[in-house]
């Protein structure tokens, strides 16, 4: 009893396993055809819609005429649910895991850091404190002036030993002085000019680590206003000390000057600050070269000597200027109707009974040579899938710029002439704008361009090139054409672009031949490799004048042929 027992119970633990992996296989099946099902029932539901309204155009477009003749409403829906993209399609299981997260969790989170407390403490707080040294650094050559006339350092200008004759020269501005103040004013405009152009601006990136350069000229700034301040106040302070010893007097004039060789240190720093972050880098020394992944899309930039970080955000702005726009949905070549059927009937039969020891090495071999044939007709295939799709894109691209002429042609921009059927640019490009519409629904599907494109932005767009009397291929330009990365509107929304740098050596330093760094964004990767560039060497010749003398030969036939 106890044997049956247990083959009773290893029996029913192998059906249930058993039945366990058929359950699995049924519900895997049961997915892919509901799958398979859902889509047909989609384009079975979309063809019997369009059946049943003949007259609708495919994107609903109506039209609303009054009593009076004239156009009161036009209503322009395009682009819309496509379940036809089988690229896109997505599918959901009941398979989840403990690590899974959900999109509205994902949505949530802040893009790239850049809310984070200490991203807006480094782009904020080093500007700030170099805005208020830079001011009180401006402003002392000014203070030093105005601070005897104010009363202050009383013990040097109010001596009682001094007689009121003494103490009214000691505080007088001859002309000469006067001069000096003139002199001071004018370096002080000068010295404010400068800072407005090269340190009141938006910094263009904010940087991992300190840029040298930049913390150099402002150290420079603060120890020469410590150092000023510190001899002004000591020479101010020890004049009685002067006045008793019967060495030289300081005088307003004196504390005039002294401000003046205060300013033309600054200007002096200010000119170092030119040379260091502006000029320096700009003879190009190496060439760049960056390549985006996944799409293999590559620029070359001359550039000079800067560091790596900065070399980072001098790719970043020519990557956002002069690549195009990068489109996941294209990493793979849509898949026509034909393609897509001939991928659908492609099934493999396998013979369920028995067969012997030779049949089965003779179908594994068969299996492995098919494979192999395969594998090496694939890269003709991805020939022509991709011969395929450009020939889509152009045709689709000609019908697209045909329709956008035609539509153009129906309006007429008019001038004061009285008539009831006057539109502004908005109505007028609701009006032209079903005309074109499919076609351009059809190229943007098959560019995959309609995450980027809404209806509103279209017509928005449709209504300035009317207004502006635009080409219909200035119109079509967005649509296209995909340069820059900017032309995106969702790359210029966001006023903040987060890259993480990837780079072996110190950020701080400067680039060198053989260098390399990396920067991400979410799927995209820009690799940048670093090369100097060569010395050119340039030697004159001279060509002999003599030689620049030509005589004309004629061959046999060609004297002949004359000659007849």
């Amino acid at each position: 009893m106890e044997e049956d027992s247990v083959m009773s119970e290893i029996s029913i633990r192998s059906i249930t396993t058993q039945n366990r992996r058929n359950k699995k296989e049924s519900s895997s099946e049961r997915i892919g055809s509901h799958r398979d099902r859902s889509t047909r029932h989609s384009h079975r539901s979309s063809r019997r819609n369009h059946m049943k309204n003949p007259d609708m155009a495919p994107f609903q477009t109506s039209v609303n005429i009054g009593e009076d003749g004239a156009q009161e409403l036009i209503e322009v829906q395009i682009l819309p649910q496509d379940q036809t993209w089988g690229e896109n399609t997505t599918v959901v299981t009941g398979n989840t895991s403990d690590q899974s997260i959900s999109m509205e969790d994902i949505s949530t989170w802040p893009i790239g850091g850049e809310q984070k407390m200490g991203f807006t403490c480094s782009r904020y707080m080093e500007r700030i404190f170099s805005l208020l040294l830079c001011l009180v650094a401006f402003v002392s050559p000014l203070t030093m002036v105005i601070l005897p006339k104010l009363g202050f350092f009383s013990s040097t200008f109010d001596n009682q030993d001094l007689t009121p004759l003494v103490r009214i020269q000691l505080l007088a501005c001859n002309a000469e002085c006067k001069g000096l103040l003139v002199s001071l004013a004018a370096r002080m405009l000068l010295l404010a000019l400068g800072l407005w152009a090269l340190y009141f601006r938006a910094p263009v990136a904010t940087m991992p680590r300190i840029f040298l350069f930049r913390s150099i000229v402002i150290l420079l700034v603060l120890i020469s206003t410590f150092a000023y301040w510190l001899f002004y106040i000591v020479q101010i302070t020890e004049g009685t000390k002067a006045i008793v010893e019967g060495s030289e007097i300081v005088n307003y004039k004196t504390v005039v000057s002294y401000a003046i060789s205060f300013a033309d240190t600054l200007l002096f720093i200010h000119y170092i600050g030119v040379v260091l972050l502006e000029i320096k880098h700009l003879q190009p020394t190496f060439y760049i070269k960056v390549i985006r992944s996944p799409d293999g899309e590559s620029r070359s930039f001359s550039i000079g000597q800067l560091s790596i970080q900065r070399a980072a955000v001098y790719v970043l702005q020519k990557y956002y200027a002069e690549f195009p726009i990068f489109n996941p949905y294209l990493e793979r070549l849509p898949v026509s109707k034909s393609q897509r059927k001939a991928a659908m009937s492609s099934f493999k039969y396998y013979e369920v009974d028995g067969i012997n020891n030779s049949q089965q090495q003779s179908q594994s071999r068969a299996v492995l040579a098919a494979h192999a044939r395969r594998r090496d007709s694939s890269h003709n295939e991805r020939f022509y899938d991709e011969h395929e799709y450009e020939r889509r894109v152009k045709k689709r691209r000609a019908r697209l710029v045909t329709a956008a002429e035609e539509a153009f042609t129906h309006i007429k921009r008019v001038q004061n002439e009285p008539t009831n059927n006057i539109l502004d640019p908005h109505e007028a490009a609701q009006a032209v704008f079903p005309s074109m519409a499919r076609a351009l629904q059809k190229y943007l599907r098959v560019t995959r361009q309609q995450p980027r494109h809404t209806v509103e932005s279209i017509l928005k767009h449709l209504a300035y090139c009317l207004k502006n009397d635009l080409s219909p291929k200035a119109f079509l330009e967005p649509y296209t054409c995909e340069t820059p990365v900017l032309q995106s509107e969702k790359e210029r929304d966001r006023s903040i672009q987060s890259w993480s740098l990837i780079c072996e050596e110190l950020l701080s330093r400067p680039i060198s031949t053989g260098c390399s760094f990396q920067l991400i964004q979410n799927d995209v990767s820009l690799t940048v490799f670093v090369h100097r560039l060569p010395h050119f060497n340039i030697a004159e010749e001279v060509v002999d004048p003599k030689c620049n003398k030509f005589m004309l030969k004629l061959n046999s036939e060609t004297s002949n042929s004359c000659h007849h």
